[in-house]
């Protein structure tokens, strides 16, 4: 073996390990790593602000599975980044940050940009350390990659010294990181299905780490062999196909009334691989902690989780696609109590899904429900937060697995990060980006890494000049006294264009068809810009009606 720099080492180890792209904000203190990259097959994104190349890296991982990859600058680079951290950590998508840090010997005495990242993403990922050796960059790259994808998977953070990086070492690299098997036993599956069989309104309920669209089929086949309604968790539509008779809507943020009621009355949940928090619960006003009356079977990958809010009948520690796998292959009961029940929840699933009639020449009920007669099964839809996102959860039909990038930890500017990730991992797919006016500004510079990369995006921008969420709680809680929630924005369409992409600006729905289809074929990122009525405030009331109620 011949001596490497650290940042040779450590690019070598990352090949090691199957990366194929990393996402980066260059910065002095990882000029060695930028120097590793120099000619290696490792594709290098380089983005414009870090909590962009966060993001993506936090996609990346969700969307593949595998621990998405970003390399950023210490002190502002890397608080700049946690906000794509703390996507990861709450979407429990696999992630590696590296952080370039001050040189060993600088350490407490207040140097340029120094921080102590072991302290500052202590709350944020699942491990932070500082790899104070060059012979050590293997062991440390390896552990990462081990616990970004076990259990339940997150975001691991290494802290890299600049002279630590530049240090010559003779070290060879590590076999590559394998996710540790979490079996699920034929007497398990056998337990829960027991229970299951006893109950006689039953809702399914499928979230979390670790799906793919194996799972997504054994959670069909299971779900048709036994005749049970499934709802999903928060954005996690994708995971089974929308169009299923057993498929009954999305427990999410501002959910079917129907459904909170259906949570409510359920006398057994089976709870796969969800956490069962506060937004699948209604803020736990549907299923209440302190009053038991239900029997709970929840699966997840974390042994802490079952049992820490809710008291389950039976607790799994497992991949809740290893319980699928086994409980699509068990013997349904002759004549389940639950028939009219799952059918009834079909019902109101379909019934959610008649737009209301709300005002303006554009309207996003409208806009959604095009796409979703005119997208290929495997188009990928992204978006970040705000009520405009609502009427994607609750128009689109998501029909695949690995369709769906939204952050469960409601993080305004996701959606356009997570676009070029998924179009950078899928360019052969159409990837939609919707994004409310005040969240596209959040990200809306990694339009330029777009373009720049060849990651010819659809970005649909929901401008009705307000931070709409916002406003909307503002109205209910202070009626006609609007304050800090108005914007001021640029011509989306036109930025477009300054980025050397295509852009149009849509102010009737009848414009909206044609200007879909020709932002898909311009060959080129694209904005389309929908003007929108601020009073067409939610997918359900007006402006003038939430301020009326408050």
């Amino acid at each position: 073996m011949q001596a490497r720099h650290g940042g040779q080492i450590l690019v070598d180890q990352l090949a090691t390990e199957g990366v194929e792209r990393v996402f980066s904000v260059p910065g002095e203190s990882f000029l060695a790593v930028l120097d590793g990259l120099h000619g290696s097959a490792i594709q290098n994104v380089v983005c414009r602000q870090e909590g962009g190349a966060a993001m993506m890296a936090a996609a990346h991982g969700k969307l593949t599975g595998a621990p998405g990859v970003a390399l950023v600058t210490r002190g502002p680079g890397a608080t700049n980044a946690s906000a794509g951290v703390h996507v990861a950590m709450q979407d429990a998508a696999p992630m590696v940050l590296f952080v370039g840090q001050i040189a060993r010997g600088h350490r407490d005495r207040g140097a340029f940009q120094e921080v102590d990242y072991r302290r500052f993403f202590a709350p944020l990922a699942k491990w932070v350390a500082e790899i104070d050796d060059p012979h050590r960059i293997p062991e440390y790259v390896g552990r990462a990659f081990h616990l970004a994808v076990s259990g339940r998977p997150g975001p691991v953070v290494l802290a890299l010294p600049e002279d630590m990086l530049s240090a010559e070492a003779v070290v060879g690299n590590l076999a590559r990181a394998t996710r540790p098997d979490q079996a699920v036993a034929p007497a398990d599956a056998a337990r829960i299905a027991g229970a299951l069989a006893r109950a006689e309104r039953p809702l399914v309920i499928a979230g979390g780490p670790a799906w793919s669209g194996a799972a997504a089929a054994d959670l069909e086949r299971f779900a048709a062999a036994w005749d049970l309604p499934v709802a999903v968790a928060f954005r996690r539509q994708d995971y089974m196909d929308n169009d299923h008779p057993c498929y009954a809507g999305d427990l999410g943020v501002g959910m079917n009334p129907r459904l909170a009621l259906r949570l409510r009355e359920a006398d057994c949940l089976l709870v796969l691989g969800a956490g069962l928090g506060d937004i699948e619960t209604g803020g736990y006003a549907h299923v209440d902690p302190a009053e038991p009356g239900k029997s709970i079977l929840h699966v997840h990958p974390d042994p802490d989780t079952p049992g820490s809010v809710y008291r389950p009948d039976i607790a799994l520690a497992a991949p809740a696609p290893a319980l699928v796998a086994e409980l699509a292959g068990t013997s349904a009961p002759a004549a389940p109590a639950w028939v009219n029940w799952r059918h009834a929840a079909r019902e109101d699933y379909l019934h959610w899904q008649t737009p209301v009639d709300l005002p303006g020449a554009v309207r996003m009920a409208d806009a959604v429900g095009h796409l979703r007669e005119v997208l290929p099964r495997e188009a990928i839809l992204t978006n970040g937060a705000g009520n405009y996102a609502a009427f994607v959860h609750r128009y689109h039909r998501f029909r695949e697995h690995g369709t769906q990038l939204a952050p469960s930890s409601g993080s305004m500017g996701y959606g356009l990060p997570a676009a070029v990730a998924a179009k950078l991992a899928h360019p052969d797919r159409p990837v939609i980006c919707f994004a409310g006016d005040g969240c596209f500004q959040m990200t809306g510079q990694e339009f330029s890494t777009a373009t720049q990369y060849g990651a010819n995006i659809v970005v649909i921008v929901a401008n009705n000049g307000i931070y709409g969420t916002i406003r909307m709680h503002q109205e209910r809680a202070y009626p006609g006294r609007v304050s800090g929630t108005t914007l001021a924005n640029p011509d989306f369409a036109a930025l477009a264009r300054a980025h050397g992409g295509h852009g149009e600006t849509v102010e009737t729905q009848a414009a909206f068809a044609p200007a879909l289809d020709r932002a898909l074929a311009a060959g080129v990122p694209a904005i389309i810009e929908l003007k929108l009525d601020p009073e067409a405030l939610s997918t359900a009331q007006t402006l003038s009606e939430v301020r009326a109620r408050g």
